[in-house]
């Protein structure tokens, strides 16, 4: 029995995109429209890091902050959304860090795509977050973080000057991790 052109080329194609859709660091959540990266870390040299990172917003409390207003510190800023599965598991770890660090950092979220403050203002009492998150439901804060709605949650951490020392895309791999970056993100002031 002789197979076809069509029918061969069919199988062939199938064949890869099975091989290519397994190949990946990234892992889908289904039909919820974002991709979750792996927690690597990239590391931005200082001769390498661009300009100062600004946002401002409003926060989930009905304050306005800016990043601008926070030079001079170390920042972090997490991207999250709230029906995120690995950005509720990474927040009692943020939070940690967070507390261990006031005074000598500060961290500010960014919640995306949550269409109304009131799942993400839940969020934030549930998981007790110790610090303000600027509400940004258009992701539209996201092109000056350099990231996409895409991929979250996202955690950045800028230098004194406001500028991009290092990305972790994906659950912050651990909190020692996330602490060392802002260690080596103080020591490059």
């Amino acid at each position: 029995m002789t197979t076809s052109r069509p029918t061969s080329f069919l199988a062939c194609l199938v064949l890869l995109v099975a091989l290519v859709s397994g190949c990946t660091s990234l892992s889908g959540t289904g039909d919820k429209g974002y991709i979750t990266g792996d927690g690597q870390v990239s590391l931005v040299p200082v001769e390498e890091r661009g300009e100062p990172v600004s946002i401002s917003g409003e926060t989930l409390d009905g304050e306005q902050l800016s990043l601008d207003e926070l030079r001079g510190k170390v920042v972090v800023v997490n991207v999250w959304w709230s029906a995120c599965p690995p950005c509720r598991a990474e927040q009692p770890e943020l939070n940690e860090v967070a507390e261990e660090v006031a005074g000598s950092a500060e961290f500010v979220g960014l919640n995306i795509r949550d269409l109304s403050p009131d799942a993400p203002q839940a969020y934030a009492r549930s998981f007790e977050v110790p610090y303000p998150s600027i509400y940004d439901p258009d992701s539209r804060h996201l092109l000056a973080l350099g990231l996409t709605a895409r991929t979250i949650p996202a955690t950045l951490v800028l230098d004194a000057e406001g500028r991009i020392t290092a990305t972790v895309r994906g659950r912050v791999p651990s909190k020692g991790t996330l602490a060392d970056l802002i260690e080596d993100a103080a020591a490059d002031a």
